[in-house]
């Protein structure tokens, strides 16, 4: 256990509170900015994206239309950089352990850093999860490292470790909006430079730098600085001249199974036949995404604002999806508008978008229980993926609702699997892999929705997270083969081990990550086919 620094003094003082609120302005401002940067970059993107099949099979058009998205990644890029200072990112966090992170990045980093740099993870035993959203992790300590290979000036030494720490309560009162309690700690050492001690305060202040013009944003420090407070954890920096610097991140703990990435083979998404309502009050926006549907085979209708939109719906012209900015002008808010059109429209689907969701959507960093967001700048791929898969969802709540047991239309050996996952994101790749191989999925978030569903159409197999929130995925299966006894369970987990599994010809493990192929298997072998 690492022990907290008793440096500073156990109260949060004038100066502190001062820079905290300086902090929180200039977050709000980049937040702004960053919102108006991803709807220029979401009309470029597009445009690009649509151009696309017009100069097939002309090299010369094909390479300078790549040189264009690279130039627009790399403004996605640094957007994203902005919304992280300010705190203002949608996070997707899942649990992690962060040893695994750091030696999975171990190529990565030798091969971002040059020859020149040893590079040593050191992580400690018994090491706890934290709920954190990956990506961002990533993108922290690549900062971090990028960071300090240049403070080394390309030839040195870098250490990363990670390890427990309790941070205690007079520390926790030293650092204002930071509790008690207990943390994983990554440590990144350089043997650089160093940092002066009169300019220390200022490095997580976004476009603060000492490179040269031109070298840097001055945004690496800062977005590493926001996605750590945004998760809910500290960022400390120890730096000496001449004898380099140490730069501390403190997530919190998470007492729950670690939830790894499930991998999942795609083809290229699809379009359909549905109708979708556009809601964006830029034009050029508007009209790109318009386009982008449009090609992608869909019937399209758009509304300039949330009121619009609404008279859209009420007129009673039959909307399949409502695709909506989060950020609006006008009396209506969006939130409110996708609940009134699912007053007037039951089974609506909904589908959020923006660059800067301006908290409508986002509250303690994560998006709303239900909320679906695309975020802004989006490729053509993403949304057609998006779109097909909330489609594909409504469809199958209709079903459901009508007691539709859907036997002619699905494929002889055609299984229809309880897919009950907390995580939208997993519970989505999982249906999509079902789907690809005939089979009927059916989604719930949790026990209570997966015992609804069970009652209201039949079940071939259950495939539940064990670690399930509230009722866990062994006590949901307890509860279903209570009037179905035979039901083929299949238990996913992030590691070998499953309290309470009792394995045998109906109930098997499959270990996250896992392919199609895996799933498959799995699947068979429980359900005799």
């Amino acid at each position: 256990m690492l022990p907290p620094s008793t440096e500073e003094p156990a109260s949060f003082t004038h100066d502190q509170l001062r820079q905290a609120q300086k902090m929180d302005a200039i977050g709000k401002l980049t937040g702004g900015v960053a919102h108006d940067f991803n709807n220029l970059l979401q009309v470029i993107s597009g445009n690009l994206q649509l151009l696309a099949s017009d100069v097939a099979g002309n090299p010369r058009a094909e390479r300078r239309l790549a040189n264009a998205m690279a130039g627009v990644n790399r403004g996605t890029k640094l957007a994203a950089q902005l919304l992280a200072f300010g705190r203002r990112q949608p996070l997707a966090p899942k649990v992690v352990n962060i040893g695994r992170f750091v030696r999975d990045m171990d190529d990565l980093l030798r091969r971002t850093l040059g020859e020149e740099i040893e590079v040593e993870t050191v992580v400690a035993g018994g090491l706890w999860n934290t709920l954190v959203d990956p990506g961002n992790v990533e993108n922290a300590l690549l900062n971090l490292a990028i960071n300090a290979r240049d403070a080394m000036e390309g030839r040195g030494r870098l250490t990363i470790e990670a390890g427990n720490a309790l941070l205690d309560a007079s520390y926790a009162s030293a650092h204002g909006d930071l509790r008690a309690g207990q943390y994983v700690m990554i440590a990144v050492t350089d043997t650089g430079s160093g940092i002066a001690p009169e300019i220390i305060e200022q490095v997580f202040e976004p476009f603060f730098t000492t490179k040269p013009e031109g070298q840097g944003t001055g945004l690496g420090l800062s977005m590493v600085y926001g996605f750590v407070k945004q998760s809910g954890g500290h960022v400390k920096i120890y730096s000496e001249p001449g004898h380099g610097t140490t730069v501390k991140i403190y997530l919190p703990r998470s007492t729950q199974s670690e939830d790894r990435v499930v991998d999942i083979e795609e083809d290229h998404p699809r379009g359909g036949d549905e109708t979708i309502l556009v809601v964006e009050d830029d034009d050029a926006v508007r009209d790109t995404v318009v386009a982008m549907l449009g090609d992608l085979g869909y019937r399209v209708l758009k509304a300039r604002d949330a009121q619009s939109a609404l008279s859209i719906v009420e007129s009673g012209i039959a909307v399949d999806l409502l695709f909506t900015d989060v950020v609006m002008p006008g009396a209506l808010r969006s939130p409110e508008l996708a609940r009134k059109a699912a007053e007037r429209q039951p089974g609506i689907a909904v589908l959020f978008t923006s660059g800067y969701t301006e908290n409508a959507i986002v509250h303690g960093g994560r998006l709303d229980e239900g909320v679906e967001l695309l975020s802004k700048p989006y490729s053509r791929d993403q949304l057609a993926r998006r779109v097909r898969h909330l489609l594909a969802d409504r469809a199958r709540k209709a079903a459901v609702a009508d007691g539709l047991s859907h036997v002619a239309v699905v494929p002889e050996k055609a299984l229809r699997v309880l897919v009950v996952e907390d995580d939208a994101l997993i519970r989505m790749s999982i249906t999509e892999m079902l789907e690809s191989r005939g089979h009927i999925a059916f989604e719930a978030g949790d026990g209570n929705e997966a015992l609804r569903l069970h009652g209201a159409q039949p079940i071939d197999v259950l495939l539940a997270d064990v670690g399930l929130p509230g009722m866990n995925g062994v006590e949901v299966a307890e509860k279903l083969r209570e009037t179905q006894p035979d039901l083929p369970v299949l238990y996913a987990t992030g590691d070998h081990t499953a309290n309470g599994v009792q394995r045998d010809d109906r109930t098997a493990i499959i270990v996250k990550p896992y392919g199609v192929a895996d799933l498959m298997d799995a699947i068979g072998r429980i359900a005799g086919r």
